[in-house]
Protein backbone atom coordinates (compact mmCIF):
# COMPACT_ATOMS: atom_id res chain seq x y z
CA UNK A 1 0.00 0.00 0.00
CA UNK A 2 1.23 3.35 -0.55
CA UNK A 3 1.69 5.08 2.86
CA UNK A 4 2.78 8.87 1.29
CA UNK A 5 3.89 10.54 -1.44
CA UNK A 6 5.68 14.18 -2.11
CA UNK A 7 6.39 15.85 -5.00
CA UNK A 8 8.29 19.13 -5.85
CA UNK A 9 8.01 21.08 -9.04
CA UNK A 10 6.10 18.10 -11.20
CA UNK A 11 4.30 19.77 -14.14
CA UNK A 12 2.00 22.47 -12.39
CA UNK A 13 2.44 21.16 -9.01
CA UNK A 14 5.13 23.34 -7.02
CA UNK A 15 4.69 20.83 -3.87
CA UNK A 16 2.33 18.22 -2.93
CA UNK A 17 2.66 16.48 0.68
CA UNK A 18 -0.27 13.73 0.96
CA UNK A 19 0.90 11.63 4.07
CA UNK A 20 -1.34 9.35 5.72
CA UNK A 21 -3.00 6.77 2.93
CA UNK A 22 -5.64 4.75 3.57
CA UNK A 23 -7.43 2.21 1.59
CA UNK A 24 -9.25 4.57 -0.26
CA UNK A 25 -8.05 7.82 -1.44
CA UNK A 26 -10.31 10.56 -2.96
CA UNK A 27 -8.36 13.09 -5.45
CA UNK A 28 -10.60 16.36 -6.13
CA UNK A 29 -10.38 19.53 -8.77
CA UNK A 30 -11.54 21.19 -11.15
CA UNK A 31 -10.40 20.55 -14.96
CA UNK A 32 -6.61 21.61 -15.30
CA UNK A 33 -5.60 21.20 -11.81
CA UNK A 34 -3.60 18.31 -12.41
CA UNK A 35 -5.62 15.46 -10.70
CA UNK A 36 -4.48 13.05 -13.55
CA UNK A 37 -0.99 14.18 -13.56
CA UNK A 38 -0.48 13.10 -10.27
CA UNK A 39 -2.15 9.23 -10.65
CA UNK A 40 0.10 8.89 -13.52
CA UNK A 41 2.94 9.56 -11.21
CA UNK A 42 1.96 7.51 -8.50
CA UNK A 43 1.48 5.17 -10.87
CA UNK A 44 4.87 5.10 -12.96
CA UNK A 45 6.47 4.77 -9.33
CA UNK A 46 4.67 1.61 -8.39
CA UNK A 47 5.25 -0.09 -11.71
CA UNK A 48 8.80 0.89 -11.69
CA UNK A 49 8.71 -1.30 -8.67
CA UNK A 50 7.14 -3.71 -9.66
CA UNK A 51 8.98 -4.67 -13.07
CA UNK A 52 12.55 -3.64 -11.06
CA UNK A 53 14.52 -7.16 -10.50
CA UNK A 54 11.44 -9.36 -11.95
CA UNK A 55 12.44 -12.96 -13.55
CA UNK A 56 15.61 -12.31 -15.91
CA UNK A 57 14.98 -8.77 -16.33
CA UNK A 58 18.46 -6.16 -15.62
CA UNK A 59 17.29 -3.30 -16.39
CA UNK A 60 18.72 -0.87 -13.38
CA UNK A 61 15.88 1.36 -11.70
CA UNK A 62 16.41 4.76 -13.28
CA UNK A 63 16.59 2.84 -16.89
CA UNK A 64 12.75 1.76 -16.04
CA UNK A 65 11.72 4.74 -14.26
CA UNK A 66 13.25 6.65 -17.62
CA UNK A 67 11.16 4.51 -20.17
CA UNK A 68 7.66 4.39 -17.59
CA UNK A 69 7.74 8.51 -17.63
CA UNK A 70 8.63 9.03 -21.12
CA UNK A 71 5.62 6.75 -22.23
CA UNK A 72 3.33 7.62 -19.80
CA UNK A 73 3.27 11.05 -20.04
CA UNK A 74 4.79 11.60 -23.79
CA UNK A 75 7.34 13.91 -23.44
CA UNK A 76 10.45 13.75 -25.96
CA UNK A 77 12.40 15.67 -22.93
CA UNK A 78 11.90 14.38 -19.16
CA UNK A 79 13.14 18.19 -18.43
CA UNK A 80 10.09 18.93 -19.78
CA UNK A 81 7.99 17.73 -16.49
CA UNK A 82 10.02 20.12 -14.76
CA UNK A 83 7.71 22.75 -13.44
CA UNK A 84 8.60 26.01 -15.19
CA UNK A 85 7.29 28.52 -12.46
CA UNK A 86 11.52 27.80 -10.82
CA UNK A 87 14.55 27.11 -11.05
CA UNK A 88 14.52 24.34 -8.80
CA UNK A 89 14.55 20.31 -9.33
CA UNK A 90 11.47 17.95 -9.95
CA UNK A 91 11.69 15.36 -7.14
CA UNK A 92 9.68 13.08 -6.56
CA UNK A 93 9.45 10.16 -3.31
CA UNK A 94 7.12 7.74 -2.30
CA UNK A 95 6.38 5.40 0.81
CA UNK A 96 5.20 2.10 0.41
CA UNK A 97 4.65 -1.16 2.30
CA UNK A 98 5.52 1.12 5.32
CA UNK A 99 9.03 1.13 5.46
CA UNK A 100 9.99 1.07 1.68
CA UNK A 101 10.86 3.66 -0.30
CA UNK A 102 10.91 4.75 -4.09
CA UNK A 103 12.70 8.93 -5.27
CA UNK A 104 14.50 10.65 -7.88
CA UNK A 105 15.21 13.57 -9.12
CA UNK A 106 16.03 15.44 -11.62
CA UNK A 107 16.51 19.34 -13.67
CA UNK A 108 14.92 20.52 -16.44
CA UNK A 109 18.40 19.78 -19.18
CA UNK A 110 17.37 16.45 -18.33
CA UNK A 111 16.86 14.84 -21.91
CA UNK A 112 16.63 11.30 -20.35
CA UNK A 113 19.17 9.66 -18.19
CA UNK A 114 18.24 10.11 -14.50
CA UNK A 115 21.23 10.34 -12.37
CA UNK A 116 19.46 10.20 -9.18
CA UNK A 117 16.79 7.52 -8.10
CA UNK A 118 17.09 4.89 -5.73
CA UNK A 119 14.48 2.36 -3.97
CA UNK A 120 15.18 0.92 -0.68
CA UNK A 121 13.31 -2.62 -2.04
CA UNK A 122 15.82 -5.11 -2.74
CA UNK A 123 13.72 -6.84 -5.26
CA UNK A 124 10.21 -6.07 -7.36
CA UNK A 125 7.22 -5.35 -5.52
CA UNK A 126 5.05 -8.36 -6.19
CA UNK A 127 1.94 -7.39 -7.10
CA UNK A 128 0.25 -5.58 -10.57
CA UNK A 129 -0.54 -1.88 -10.49
CA UNK A 130 -3.43 -0.84 -12.91
CA UNK A 131 -4.98 2.56 -13.81
CA UNK A 132 -8.36 3.15 -15.37
CA UNK A 133 -8.52 5.80 -17.31
CA UNK A 134 -11.89 7.88 -18.26
CA UNK A 135 -11.60 6.61 -21.69
CA UNK A 136 -12.82 2.54 -22.02
CA UNK A 137 -10.28 0.50 -24.42
CA UNK A 138 -12.27 -2.37 -24.86
CA UNK A 139 -13.21 -1.29 -28.70
CA UNK A 140 -10.03 0.34 -29.17
CA UNK A 141 -7.42 -2.29 -27.97
CA UNK A 142 -6.27 -3.44 -31.45
CA UNK A 143 -5.79 0.83 -32.23
CA UNK A 144 -3.93 0.70 -28.90
CA UNK A 145 -1.79 -2.13 -29.98
CA UNK A 146 -0.99 -0.99 -33.45
CA UNK A 147 -0.33 2.59 -32.51
CA UNK A 148 1.69 1.06 -29.77
CA UNK A 149 4.16 -1.95 -30.46
CA UNK A 150 4.08 -1.62 -34.21
CA UNK A 151 3.99 2.37 -34.95
CA UNK A 152 5.53 3.41 -31.25
CA UNK A 153 3.73 6.54 -31.86
CA UNK A 154 2.96 9.14 -29.20
CA UNK A 155 -1.19 9.05 -28.59
CA UNK A 156 -2.29 6.04 -25.91
CA UNK A 157 -0.08 6.15 -23.35
CA UNK A 158 1.44 3.60 -21.20
CA UNK A 159 -1.64 3.36 -18.47
CA UNK A 160 -3.64 2.53 -22.53
CA UNK A 161 -1.03 -0.41 -23.15
CA UNK A 162 -0.50 -1.79 -19.84
CA UNK A 163 -3.94 -1.79 -19.45
CA UNK A 164 -5.33 -3.51 -22.67
CA UNK A 165 -2.35 -6.10 -22.37
CA UNK A 166 -3.79 -6.89 -18.94
CA UNK A 167 -6.91 -7.26 -20.34
CA UNK A 168 -5.86 -10.05 -22.90
CA UNK A 169 -4.67 -12.41 -19.73
CA UNK A 170 -7.47 -15.37 -20.04
CA UNK A 171 -9.65 -15.99 -17.49
CA UNK A 172 -8.39 -18.15 -14.15
CA UNK A 173 -10.46 -21.50 -13.29
CA UNK A 174 -10.72 -22.57 -9.86
CA UNK A 175 -11.83 -20.88 -6.51
CA UNK A 176 -11.45 -16.83 -6.58
CA UNK A 177 -10.72 -14.67 -3.65
CA UNK A 178 -12.96 -14.48 -1.20
CA UNK A 179 -13.54 -10.78 -1.69
CA UNK A 180 -13.33 -10.78 -5.11
CA UNK A 181 -15.62 -13.16 -6.14
CA UNK A 182 -18.56 -11.83 -4.05
CA UNK A 183 -17.49 -8.49 -5.86
CA UNK A 184 -18.09 -9.77 -9.15
CA UNK A 185 -21.38 -10.70 -8.64
CA UNK A 186 -22.50 -7.03 -7.95
CA UNK A 187 -20.42 -6.46 -10.74
CA UNK A 188 -22.51 -8.61 -12.77
CA UNK A 189 -26.18 -7.15 -11.32
CA UNK A 190 -24.37 -3.86 -12.30
CA UNK A 191 -23.73 -4.97 -15.78
CA UNK A 192 -27.23 -6.78 -16.37
CA UNK A 193 -25.74 -9.37 -18.59
CA UNK A 194 -21.68 -10.49 -19.18
CA UNK A 195 -18.69 -9.39 -21.52
CA UNK A 196 -16.09 -11.81 -22.66
CA UNK A 197 -13.40 -12.04 -25.04
CA UNK A 198 -13.37 -14.12 -28.14
CA UNK A 199 -9.77 -15.51 -27.96
CA UNK A 200 -10.23 -16.83 -31.94
CA UNK A 201 -11.69 -13.78 -33.39
CA UNK A 202 -9.39 -11.04 -30.77
CA UNK A 203 -12.88 -9.31 -30.10
CA UNK A 204 -14.95 -8.30 -26.90
CA UNK A 205 -18.88 -9.28 -27.05
CA UNK A 206 -21.56 -8.23 -25.21
CA UNK A 207 -23.97 -10.95 -23.87
CA UNK A 208 -27.97 -10.63 -22.62
CA UNK A 209 -29.66 -13.34 -22.26
CA UNK A 210 -29.00 -15.81 -25.49
CA UNK A 211 -28.42 -12.36 -27.51
CA UNK A 212 -24.41 -11.58 -28.18
CA UNK A 213 -23.54 -7.57 -29.29
CA UNK A 214 -20.86 -6.33 -30.51
CA UNK A 215 -18.91 -4.34 -28.02
CA UNK A 216 -18.84 -1.30 -30.32
CA UNK A 217 -22.40 -1.39 -30.06
CA UNK A 218 -22.44 -1.21 -26.59
CA UNK A 219 -23.01 1.24 -24.08
CA UNK A 220 -19.62 3.16 -22.89
CA UNK A 221 -20.80 2.42 -18.69
CA UNK A 222 -21.09 -1.33 -19.44
CA UNK A 223 -17.43 -1.24 -21.00
CA UNK A 224 -16.00 0.47 -17.96
CA UNK A 225 -17.83 -2.00 -15.88
CA UNK A 226 -16.45 -4.98 -17.91
CA UNK A 227 -12.74 -4.06 -17.66
CA UNK A 228 -12.56 -4.31 -13.52
CA UNK A 229 -14.63 -7.49 -14.01
CA UNK A 230 -11.94 -9.28 -16.20
CA UNK A 231 -9.27 -7.94 -14.05
CA UNK A 232 -10.77 -9.87 -11.41
CA UNK A 233 -11.76 -12.61 -13.37
CA UNK A 234 -8.39 -13.42 -14.95
CA UNK A 235 -6.42 -12.51 -11.23
CA UNK A 236 -3.96 -9.80 -12.60
CA UNK A 237 -5.39 -8.00 -9.29
CA UNK A 238 -4.34 -9.41 -6.38
CA UNK A 239 -5.34 -7.70 -2.58
CA UNK A 240 -1.86 -6.26 -2.85
CA UNK A 241 -2.71 -4.61 -6.19
CA UNK A 242 -3.09 -0.43 -6.35
CA UNK A 243 -5.77 0.61 -8.31
CA UNK A 244 -6.10 4.24 -10.25
CA UNK A 245 -9.41 5.00 -11.09
CA UNK A 246 -9.47 8.42 -13.57
CA UNK A 247 -12.87 10.28 -13.45
CA UNK A 248 -14.99 7.24 -11.85
CA UNK A 249 -18.21 8.55 -13.03
CA UNK A 250 -17.39 9.07 -16.55
CA UNK A 251 -20.57 7.17 -18.29
CA UNK A 252 -21.96 5.62 -15.43
CA UNK A 253 -25.75 6.49 -14.04
CA UNK A 254 -25.50 7.77 -10.68
CA UNK A 255 -27.03 4.72 -9.60
CA UNK A 256 -23.96 2.66 -11.24
CA UNK A 257 -21.57 5.09 -9.51
CA UNK A 258 -23.08 3.96 -5.94
CA UNK A 259 -22.73 0.51 -6.54
CA UNK A 260 -19.25 0.49 -8.09
CA UNK A 261 -18.06 2.78 -4.83
CA UNK A 262 -19.53 -0.09 -2.39
CA UNK A 263 -17.93 -2.64 -4.92
CA UNK A 264 -15.13 -0.70 -4.29
CA UNK A 265 -15.33 -0.72 -0.41
CA UNK A 266 -15.56 -4.61 -0.75
CA UNK A 267 -12.56 -5.10 -2.17
CA UNK A 268 -10.49 -2.39 -0.53
CA UNK A 269 -11.33 -4.97 2.90
CA UNK A 270 -9.18 -7.60 1.34
CA UNK A 271 -5.59 -5.05 0.92
CA UNK A 272 -6.60 -3.31 -2.23
CA UNK A 273 -5.59 -0.01 -2.95
CA UNK A 274 -7.78 2.93 -4.67
CA UNK A 275 -6.89 6.29 -5.58
CA UNK A 276 -9.97 7.95 -7.15
CA UNK A 277 -10.22 10.92 -9.03
CA UNK A 278 -13.47 12.48 -9.87
CA UNK A 279 -16.41 15.70 -10.89
CA UNK A 280 -19.29 13.97 -9.34
CA UNK A 281 -20.60 14.88 -6.33
CA UNK A 282 -22.79 11.44 -6.31
CA UNK A 283 -19.47 9.42 -5.78
CA UNK A 284 -18.06 12.42 -3.13
CA UNK A 285 -20.85 12.14 -1.18
CA UNK A 286 -21.30 8.33 -1.60
CA UNK A 287 -17.79 8.08 -0.16
CA UNK A 288 -18.55 10.60 2.26
CA UNK A 289 -21.50 7.95 3.63
CA UNK A 290 -19.35 4.67 3.52
CA UNK A 291 -16.45 6.60 5.93
CA UNK A 292 -19.44 7.43 8.40
CA UNK A 293 -21.13 3.83 7.88
CA UNK A 294 -17.56 2.19 8.17
CA UNK A 295 -16.37 4.63 10.76
CA UNK A 296 -13.28 4.38 8.22
CA UNK A 297 -10.93 7.23 7.18
CA UNK A 298 -10.95 7.98 3.44
CA UNK A 299 -8.20 11.13 3.04
CA UNK A 300 -9.48 13.86 0.19
CA UNK A 301 -6.21 15.82 -2.03
CA UNK A 302 -8.16 18.85 -3.15
CA UNK A 303 -6.38 20.46 -5.85
CA UNK A 304 -7.29 24.17 -6.45
CA UNK A 305 -5.84 26.83 -9.55
CA UNK A 306 -4.26 28.86 -6.83
CA UNK A 307 -1.57 25.90 -6.65
CA UNK A 308 -2.14 25.27 -2.94
CA UNK A 309 -2.84 22.06 -2.39
CA UNK A 310 -5.63 20.87 0.90
CA UNK A 311 -6.00 17.64 2.70
CA UNK A 312 -9.12 16.54 4.41
CA UNK A 313 -10.47 13.16 5.12
CA UNK A 314 -14.12 12.50 4.78
CA UNK A 315 -14.36 10.79 7.90
CA UNK A 316 -14.34 14.49 9.51
CA UNK A 317 -17.03 15.73 7.02
CA UNK A 318 -17.34 16.71 3.67
CA UNK A 319 -14.25 18.94 2.65
CA UNK A 320 -14.64 22.94 1.16
CA UNK A 321 -14.40 21.98 -2.63
CA UNK A 322 -15.83 23.57 -5.81
CA UNK A 323 -17.49 20.77 -6.76
CA UNK A 324 -19.52 20.67 -3.68
CA UNK A 325 -20.25 24.24 -3.47
CA UNK A 326 -21.38 23.95 -6.85
CA UNK A 327 -23.48 21.54 -5.88
CA UNK A 328 -24.83 23.13 -2.79
CA UNK A 329 -25.25 26.32 -4.84
CA UNK A 330 -27.87 24.41 -6.89
CA UNK A 331 -29.78 23.57 -4.12
CA UNK A 332 -30.23 26.99 -2.74
CA UNK A 333 -31.29 27.95 -6.12
CA UNK A 334 -34.26 25.36 -6.45
CA UNK A 335 -35.09 26.23 -2.58
CA UNK A 336 -35.51 30.22 -3.19
CA UNK A 337 -37.01 30.00 -7.12
CA UNK A 338 -40.16 29.05 -5.41
CA UNK A 339 -39.96 32.08 -3.34
CA UNK A 340 -38.80 34.06 -5.75
CA UNK A 341 -41.92 32.90 -8.17
CA UNK A 342 -44.49 33.59 -5.63
CA UNK A 343 -43.03 37.16 -4.60
CA UNK A 344 -43.88 38.03 -8.26
CA UNK A 345 -46.95 36.71 -8.97
CA UNK A 346 -48.29 38.67 -5.71
CA UNK A 347 -46.72 41.78 -6.78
Amino acid sequence: MINAIRLENFGMHERVAWQNLRPLNLILGVNGTGKTFILKAMYVAMRTLEQYKRGNAQQSLPDILQEKLHWTFQTDRLGDLVNKANHAKLTFAMTVDNDKSISYEFGRDTVGKILKAGTTFQRNRDSNTIYIPAKEVLSLQDVILKSREQDMMYGFDDTYLDLVKALQLPRQRGKNYQYFAASRRLLRDILGGAVDYDEQKHQWYYKKGNTRYSINTTAEGIKKIAIFNQLLANRYLTPRSIVFLDEIESSLHPQAVVAFLQMLYELSQSGMQFFIATHSYFAIKELYLLAQQHHMSIPVLSLSDTGTPAYDDLLAGMPDNSIIDTSIHQYEKEVDFPLENGYAQRA
